[in-house]
């Protein structure tokens, strides 16, 4: 029988993304052969996808729809483990299909997306297959669904890494496509300052006030600068107070932009990727040690 080295069960978990010990017992029923072990895997996973849940989807793509007259629009992030499977055919049917279904059927949450007929069956058994055929892990994130006051705009950057949907009233074009690109790169918490949370406006009153008094600055002083550190801060993380990305005098403000058009921004959606989720920085030879100590016991 042929050796199974650590160096051949790190192989075939890079090329199948199984976890160690399946890529193991698929070598040693193969005999040592790399291929027929993938082959293995492949069986085995299309009744496994579960164990594929447990790890890290931080990964993935965000996806857009919106309807012909630009009044009903959607949008969806979907993750996955690798930017391999981001750019996976299979996986960006999923994610269209399903903010199709977003758009259409206008579900309550995930889980009722989840439960929505796709093909043969319904969302959660086309993605539970696909994770199979696969053998990585993907979830839906989150969505929106938009019924616009005005009309619907869209910008998807890096690869659909990040996605925008805009909801502007008045205005052309032009505009709409500009504003949301603006959103992409800038990156706005909220519309205006209503929209930013409380706590995180004290936290820089807060950080203000201690860094102006560690700089000696009189207390009389402390909450006047600490209100001009808020203020600024507040048009940094708005979208009215940020300054138009492309603005030819680096001056003019969204909120300025806006008004000179004659239009107004009824809300937006900006989703990037990954935002938010702790990513897993995996160790091959750690893992091999907690498998070959779990064994031993």
């Amino acid at each position: 029988m042929a050796e199974i080295t650590a160096s051949m069960v790190k192989d075939l978990r890079e090329k199948t993304d199984a976890p160690m010990m399946e890529c193991k017992k698929a070598l040693v029923e193969a005999g040592g052969d790399m291929a027929k072990a993938e082959e293995i895997l492949r069986v085995k996973l299309g009744n496994k996808a579960s164990k594929a849940a447990t790890r890290t989807a931080a990964e993935g793509i965000v996806g857009i729809r919106i309807e012909t007259d630009g009044k009903l629009g959607a949008i969806l992030e979907v993750n996955c483990e690798t930017d391999f499977v981001a750019k996976n055919e299979e996986f960006q049917a999923l994610v269209s299909e399903s903010v199709q279904l977003v758009a259409e059927k206008s579900p309550a949450d995930v889980a009722a997306l989840s439960a929505l007929p796709l093909r043969e069956g319904t969302v959660e058994s086309t993605r539970a297959a696909l994770v199979g055929k696969i053998g990585e892990n993907m979830a839906l994130r989150r969505f929106a669904r938009v019924e616009a006051q005005g009309k619907l705009y869209q910008y998807i950057h890096g690869g659909a890494k990040i996605g925008v949907l805009l909801d502007l009233v008045g205005g052309d074009e032009q505009l709409g496509k500009d504003l949301a690109m603006h959103i992409a790169a800038a990156k706005p918490r909220s519309l205006d300052a209503s929209g930013v949370d409380a706590a995180l406006i004290e936290t820089e009153r807060r950080v203000a006030i201690e860094k102006a008094r560690e700089a000696g600055k009189p207390e009389a002083m402390l909450e006047k600068i600490a209100e001009g550190t808020v203020q600024k801060f507040l048009k940094e993380v708005t979208l009215l107070g940020q300054v138009f990305v492309k603005a030819e005098n680096g001056q003019e403000t969204i909120e300025q932009l806006l008004k000179r058009k004659g239009a107004s921004v009824a809300g937006f959606t900006l989703y990037v990727v990954g935002e938010g989720i702790e990513k897993k920085v995996s160790d091959f030879a750690a893992e091999v040690a907690a498998q070959a100590a779990a064994a031993k016991k």
